[in-house]
């Protein structure tokens, strides 16, 4: 296998070492409090799953559907961006429904990217950002996850040192794994950049409905003019606690959704066609379910860095996402996050995802995701206690980072 080209463009998978820790600890009869995938754990809505059992086995219902998704869909999803940002889209041509935002980034590298290309990338930043490119024949350039102004000179420098010259550059805010949030200003001053410089901007959406105060995460096609130059993905995973029904969008620059058409059109036929009715059903129904899903993840969260903050770990307060990005308890940093990682599962029942599997710059922390209720929370925080108590034991027979070979 390794003798393949895409193949030999992949890393080994990082949270692989973890699962297989997870994997021996339960098969051993221990109560794992996976913290680790970012994998909701609410249940859908009700009227979006009554509408699914309502279409299921309808005539047409079982055939092929439509790539781009079917038109209903698309509409509801340019509703959508006209309600929540003011944003106003074509539906036949700025829209394309995908197999999740995932699905859809993998494929957009695909329809843009010449072999050679570069592509800068946020480090750390969702590993679907860089492979994607990567397996499309592209080569990542790394830029800083936080928006700040520092994030426009570091990106200044890429471009000035690069040949060839970057065409694209990846964005991702509410972020995953980080939890930044971006302004509008900052998005402003993004396109203006992107425009003086020639690159298309990708922007990763996926947590536009997961925050944690009065201040909705923008849309980076609020800035006018950014529909000359980007795509935007989102998800209806979190949202709408609907992960397994892979469905989400790209919108934005008609060039690059026409291009992410045509190579969806040779892939695939689309997503089941009742999933798309449904979803578009969520879309046009009510938000409450939305507002439910914001104050439950807020509660884990004030849970989680309270109980872990108490038990002798601060977990900094994500504003947005599903997510906590925590530094390595100091006694532990010299071991790495993967056997950081792997010694929560084996010590103290608790899965985390180490920071490395999101770039070498997340090296040094973990991401714990709001996937568990509050009593699970608090039991890993008991846990955590008990486990840093005991910090130099767990640490006798572990080889740190530093050291290995």
């Amino acid at each position: 296998m390794e003798d393949f080209y895409r193949i030999r463009r992949l890393p080994p998978y990082v949270f692989e070492e973890v699962n297989k820790a997870k994997a021996r600890a339960r098969n051993a009869g221990a109560d794992i409090i996976d913290l680790g995938m970012g994998n909701p754990d609410l249940p859908a809505p009700a009227h979006v799953i009554e509408k699914m059992k309502e279409v299921l086995g309808k005539p047409r219902t079982d055939r092929y559907s439509a790539s781009r998704g079917i038109p209903g869909l698309r509409k509801a999803q340019a509703a959508y961006y006209d309600r929540r940002f003011g944003v106003k889209l074509n539906p036949e041509t700025q829209v394309v429904a995908t197999l999740g935002s995932k699905e859809g980034f993998a494929n957009v590298a695909q329809a843009i990217t010449a072999p050679g290309d570069v592509v800068l990338v946020p480090n750390p930043s969702y590993p679907i950002h860089a492979f994607g490119f990567l397996m499309a024949g592209g080569a990542i350039r790394s830029v800083p996850s936080e928006p700040t102004a520092n994030f426009f000179h570091t990106i200044e420098r890429a471009i000035t040192h690069s040949i060839p010259k970057p065409q694209v550059l990846v964005v991702c805010y509410p972020a995953n794994p980080t939890a930044y949030v971006a302004t509008l200003d900052f998005y402003k001053d993004l396109v203006a950049f992107a425009k003086k410089h020639s690159l298309l901007v990708l922007s990763d959406l996926a947590y536009a409905e997961v925050y944690f105060d009065d201040n909705p995460p923008p849309s980076l096609l609020q800035v006018p003019g950014a529909n000359d130059i980007a795509v935007e993905f989102t998800s209806m995973s979190k949202t709408y606690s609907m992960p397994g029904w892979r469905m989400g969008f790209a919108v934005g620059n008609e060039r690059i959704i026409a291009a992410l058409g045509r190579v969806k059109s040779y892939l695939d036929y689309g997503a089941f066609t009742p999933v798309q009715v449904a979803a578009t059903a969520a879309l046009n129904g009510p938000d409450d379910c939305i507002k439910e899903m914001r104050e439950t993840y807020k509660r884990r969260r004030d849970v989680l860095v309270e109980s872990f903050g108490r038990a002798g770990w601060h977990v900094p307060s994500p504003h947005a996402s599903m997510f906590a990005w925590s530094p390595i308890p100091e006694p532990f940093k010299s071991l790495g996050s993967v056997e950081f990682s792997k010694l929560l599962v084996e010590k103290a029942d608790i899965a985390v995802s180490p920071g490395i599997g999101f770039g070498e710059y997340g090296e040094g922390h973990v991401r714990i995701a709001l996937v568990e209720n509050e009593q699970r929370i608090r039991q890993a925080a008991r846990n955590v206690r008990r486990f840093l108590d005991t910090a130099p034991e767990q640490l006798h027979n572990v080889v740190p980072l530093a050291t290995r070979r």
